[in-house]
């Protein structure tokens, strides 16, 4: 049984101040996760975790995570704006993207930030857009085909299909394209690659660093590149259902140092650094949505109807994704109850659970769907002209502070041009 990080006095509590729906963050679980993160990887001393700004793009959050001492890893204009606002500068903001305006590069040359190049045809477009080419750069890696780990009696533990994604170099262009940024002038570099999404295994990053200090070897030695540091990326994943085991990342950080000193560390790369960019690792458990129970309607289905819908939590009409849902106050009672959970979009798809085993739900119950923290708010619309919610934190003494305050009519019509 999943455990919220909130009890139903503090809810009720809230809810006098602040409306239902709301997404909801932990101070206290961010804190300890981002320590823990750091403990795991702390043998390797240039390790630094760019936080995914995507994934929660919220200033109170991005703060907190700084002073755990992270980095901020963006991919857009308005992100590089909102992490240079929060305090990021330098090395600490890496950059990466698609299909990349000029415009964006421009910035986050300007914020002295790490550019990670995502396509060979980049290295043309950056040296045009700058005038030069940075002396720190980045290329993202794609070994293509298949990647496999692990095999259970379901099948493959982790299995994605690089080869399908529109990120990154191939082997060839990447020991070409560093040739090239050498030539023009690039003296540090680094690797980054994304093979496999929220993963749940011990066993994922370590044979993804396997992967890339191999190549990091192959580089520095065919190429003479100084390669200075290696992103894993994402991809270390979180149990959505309550039956899934953890990923336990003490673990994980030993794997990846055990590769680091069976392949770089004979190379003579042993003071190369290793950086993360952990979103749904680092906020998804640490976050939660807020919604009441508004109506029941009783026809070939039982529906209880909330008042969040997918505008607020969009990745169960996306993605048809699981979240765990808690009837507050009924965390004991028995699951009897088949329910439908659903919003009010004019969408079919506007569902948080199909077919869920529940306590018997009451009008006026507060339900918490667990682990929104990443991929929750930041992915909100406005779809039926639905307004984005408010985002809450609960401080680490029990208190709590808005964030974000909801959006409101005004927002909604600001941008239209009714003459």
């Amino acid at each position: 049984m999943k455990k919220t990080f909130v009890t139903l006095p503090q809810l009720q509590e809230m809810t006098q101040t602040y409306p239902t729906p709301f997404h909801l963050y932990d101070e206290a679980g961010i804190r300890r996760t981002a320590r823990q993160l750091r403990d795991a990887f702390s043998w390797n001393p240039g390790f630094r975790e760019y936080f995914a700004v995507k994934a929660t793009p919220t200033p109170a959050i991005l703060k907190i995570l700084r002073q755990e001492g992270c980095g901020a890893d963006c991919s857009s204009l308005t992100e590089l704006m909102l992490s240079d606002k929060c305090g990021f500068s330098g090395e600490e903001i890496m950059f990466s993207s698609n299909e990349t305006p000029a415009e964006e590069y421009v910035l986050a040359d300007q914020l002295g930030a790490i550019i990670n190049l995502d396509d060979f045809t980049h290295i043309d477009f950056l040296q045009e857009t700058l005038g030069r080419i940075p002396e720190t750069i980045s290329c993202r890696f794609n070994p293509g085909g298949v990647f496999q780990l692990g095999e259970s009696e379901e099948g493959f533990q982790v299995m994605d299909t690089p080869g399908d994604s529109k990120y990154g170099f191939t082997r060839e262009q990447l020991f070409e394209g560093f040739r090239k940024l050498k030539a023009l002038g690039a003296k540090r570099f680094g690797i980054h690659a994304f093979l496999a999404s929220n993963t749940i295994s011990n066993d994922y990053y370590p044979a993804l660093a396997g992967i890339l200090f191999r190549l990091a070897a192959d580089l520095e030695r065919e190429t003479g590149c100084d390669v200075c540091f290696i992103n894993l990326s994402g991809g270390v994943g979180i149990p959505y259902r309550p039956d899934q085991p953890a990923n336990d990342i003490a673990a994980i950080g030993e794997g990846v140092r055990r590769q680091f000193e069976e392949i770089l560390v004979p190379a003579g790369m042993g003071d190369v650094a290793i950086y993360t960019e952990l979103g749904r690792y680092m906020l998804g458990p640490n976050g939660c949505l807020v919604t009441r129970v508004l109506h029941f309607k009783h026809t070939y289905k039982e529906y209880v109807g909330v008042d969040a819908c997918a505008a607020n939590l969009m990745r169960p009409a996306m993605y048809g994704a699981y979240h765990h849902i808690t009837v507050m106050g009924k965390e004991n009672a028995p699951c009897d109850h088949k329910y439908d959970v659903v919003g009010s979009l004019c969408e079919n798809n506007d569902k948080f659970a199909v077919d869920r085993m529940l306590p018997e739900i009451e009008r006026g119950d507060l339900l918490v769907l667990h682990d929104t923290g990443a991929h929750g708010f930041s992915m909100g619309y406005n779809y039926n002209g639905k307004l984005r919610s408010a985002e809450v934190l609960l401080r680490e003494d029990g208190s709590t502070k808005l964030i974000r305050r909801a959006e409101t009519p005004e927002d909604y019509f600001s941008t239209m041009l009714f003459d």
